[in-house]
């Protein structure tokens, strides 16, 4: 594929978007986010019942770019190892020969994350906070592009592992599709009788292309008074009713980049509060532990996000 150096922001995620959409029906606004979690150097958490569609998306997502996908389906019985890679003892040449595992890749698809036991939940952890993994003693740089989608099934609790705080703040946004419309349902009937729409989908970016995104993100103004903004909204998660761990000052960053995203995907080259507004939620809520008491009360930490983006002053 050719290097598409002249295509603005808006271009690739159009170009992504029309892309996605014919195979995911009704999802506009979770494609728009994920494209942002992606632009703006995130991974992502889709969090949603069965048959939502959630591996679907990140495969569409993965055949839309000219790059590497990998699938690993998380069970009790995985082990570190068989997502980091292995040395092997090769007896021909008398050495160990490293074999890699599925995290060396662009797009890694995360099935399932809760299913495996905590200790293979943070051989990931590593690659997704800082891009490297290390392998019996030696750091491994990943590639440049490494985007993980993690999903989970939040209503099953058997079997399953509770993610830890700390592999929670690693993802940059929570999303989750839903149920689509009736209308939206019979046309996917429709389409699916004589095959899957994912096979006639082929890719329309490159890698280069999402690279380039990410280094505009870099470069959108963003204004001190949006920054103390941003602060303050998660400043304000660390104190409020019924919750014992606020946000942490990863979701700050997180909340700056992909509000950054959205702006370029609207072809602005500043990010205006409504921004911030339109993904606080997302980035911030599954950062937050709530306490027995008020989840007992029926409160959540989204309650929690919008009360808050109610009181903060809008910069002006």
């Amino acid at each position: 594929m050719n290097n598409h150096s002249d295509f603005t922001a808006k271009d690739i995620f159009t170009k992504l978007s029309i892309h996605i959409e014919k195979v995911i029906k009704g999802q506009t606004h979770t494609i728009r986010m994920l494209l942002a979690g992606l632009a703006g150097d995130g991974h992502i958490l889709l969090e949603d019942n069965p048959g939502t569609g959630k591996t679907t998306l990140a495969k569409t997502l993965a055949l839309c770019i000219d790059t590497g996908f990998k699938r690993i389906q998380f069970t009790p019985d995985l082990l570190p190892s068989d997502i980091l890679g292995v040395s092997i003892f090769d007896p021909s040449q008398k050495l160990f020969k490293l074999h890699k595992g599925p995290v060396f890749t662009n797009i890694l698809l995360a099935d399932e994350i809760n299913r495996a036991s905590p200790r293979t939940q943070s051989a990931l952890l590593e690659a997704m906070a800082e891009g490297q993994v290390s392998i019996d003693g030696n750091l491994l740089r990943l590639e440049d592009l490494f985007f993980v989608i993690a999903t989970q099934n939040p209503i099953e609790s058997r079997g399953t592992y509770p993610l830890p705080e700390a592999q929670m703040d690693r993802f940059s946004m929570q999303l989750s599709l839903g149920y689509i419309s009736a209308d939206q349902e019979v046309a996917v009937l429709t389409e699916q009788r004589q095959g899957h729409p994912i096979d006639k989908i082929s890719s329309c970016v490159s890698v280069d292309d999402i690279l380039s995104l990410k280094k505009m993100v870099g470069k959108v103004f963003i204004s001190e008074e949006i920054k103390k903004y941003i602060v303050d909204i998660v400043n304000a998660t660390r104190d409020a009713p019924g919750v014992t761990l606020g946000a942490s000052p990863r979701a700050s960053i997180a909340l700056m980049k992909i509000a950054s995203a959205l702006a370029l995907f609207d072809d602005l080259d500043f990010v205006s509060p409504d921004y911030i507004q339109e993904v606080a939620v997302s980035v911030i809520a599954h950062r937050l532990v709530m306490d027995p008491q008020a989840k007992f009360a029926g409160k959540t930490a989204q309650f929690v996000v919008q009360e808050i983006l109610k009181t903060i002053p809008v910069p002006v």
